[in-house]
């Protein structure tokens, strides 16, 4: 693939989870993540989006989070569970993106936030409309997803490298 094809990411804050006495890498989904998560499927299906990778937190709302995402999608993407998602820093999930081979197109990440909101505002060097602005009203809640593109490999992904073409979240 050339570095020259645009690329895309897809960055989703998990659905709503439970609070309970578990640990918290093991909380399972509330009902309302249950129901938004599909809801959220659907979207990036309408909106054509077909991530070739999945990069997903080890935690258990993340993964519940992407299998009923998933079930949405006309393909199932590669899926990889990864554990530095979990409680990731900007720097973290930067240096997760880095990795990404380049033969692949586009990636959805599924992880949480603070570091979902901080990277999706960090990459968005330009935005379309006022996506940036209600993005960051928002507070990138749960079951949201922010789509960003760039050019050139996934090495060169950095502060301030892609442009906001999408925001949605379930209840904007």
């Amino acid at each position: 693939m050339s570095e020259e094809m645009p690329r895309r990411i897809v960055l989703v804050r998990h659905a709503k989870a439970e609070w309970s006495d578990v640990d918290d890498h093991e909380r399972p989904l509330a009902e309302r993540g249950r129901k938004d998560a599909p809801v959220l499927g659907r979207w990036l299906a309408g909106a054509g989006l077909a991530p070739d990778l999945a990069l997903v937190s080890t935690a258990a709302r993340t993964r519940e989070t992407w299998k009923l995402v998933a079930a949405e999608l006309a393909t199932r993407p590669r899926t990889v569970f990864e554990d530095r998602l979990y409680d990731a820093s900007l720097g973290e999930l930067l240096a997760v993106l880095n990795e990404v081979s380049d033969e692949v197109q586009d990636v959805v990440v599924v992880g949480h936030n603070p570091g979902v909101h901080a990277l999706a505002d960090a990459l968005a060097g330009e935005a379309e409309g006022d996506l940036l602005a209600r993005m960051n009203r928002s507070g990138f809640p749960t079951a949201a997803a922010a789509v960003l593109t760039f050019q050139g490999s996934w090495k060169s992904v950095e502060h301030g490298a892609g442009r906001l073409t999408a925001f949605w979240a379930p209840r904007a």
